[in-house]
């Protein structure tokens, strides 16, 4: 009977449970709730496809190399995303990319997999953003994203692009809470000031 059951109907918490349990069918389950923002967190990291794929893919290894560990009073997308964040952050320091260039798109294969980043900057003058059209400022924001610390980065699209709290951020990145507020005020910022730039250009 357990072979028949349907994992798709299951919370987290219990498909954790069967995978913690060797059940291999409950960890593909999770790969396929999680495979998309996992991916999509990494690459507006790195910014590189072929980059971001391997990487999701290092992050899942880690994710069932360590199942065992993961409690379940934790949000499970949060210590998802801790250990993306994590794979991704040791990518950037390895290379020593300190800004990652976004000319680039990417490939035909992710177009329609990563979705234009839009979100508010949230500034007391917004007369920049309000200028723009909402493709030109997705764009424009993705531009200025990449020009931020891994660390700016990391809180920024936690924060605006998968709407997490400033208490699971900092669960999310082990950081304290007052860390996160600084990192999202600096980020925001700089993305004024970029967007300030490409908009005087």
């Amino acid at each position: 009977m357990a072979a028949l059951l349907d994992l798709s109907n299951l919370p987290d918490a219990d498909v954790v449970a069967l995978a913690q349990r060797g059940r291999e069918d409950a960890f593909r389950e999770l790969v396929r709730r999680y495979e998309r923002p996992v991916f999509s967190l990494i690459f507006r990291m790195v910014h590189e496809s072929a980059t971001a794929e391997d990487l999701a893919q290092d992050t899942f290894i880690k994710v069932l190399n360590h199942i065992d560990k993961y409690r379940p009073e934790f949000k499970l997308s949060s210590w998802l995303f801790k250990i993306a964040n994590n794979v991704a952050i040791d990518h950037l320091r390895r290379r020593q990319i300190a800004t990652i260039s976004m000319s680039g798109s990417p490939h035909a294969g992710t177009a329609a997999e990563v979705e234009a980043t839009s979100f508010d900057i949230a500034s007391d003058d917004e007369s920049a953003l309000d200028e723009m059209e909402s493709k030109e400022l997705g764009s424009a924001i993705e531009k200025a994203i990449a020009r931020l610390r891994p660390e700016y980065r990391s809180c920024i699209l936690l924060r605006h692009v998968e709407g997490r709290s400033y208490e699971e951020i900092a669960a999310t990145l082990d950081l304290p809470l007052g860390t996160v507020k600084t990192y999202i005020h600096r980020a925001r910022h700089q993305l004024r000031e970029s967007l300030d730039h490409l908009r005087d250009q």
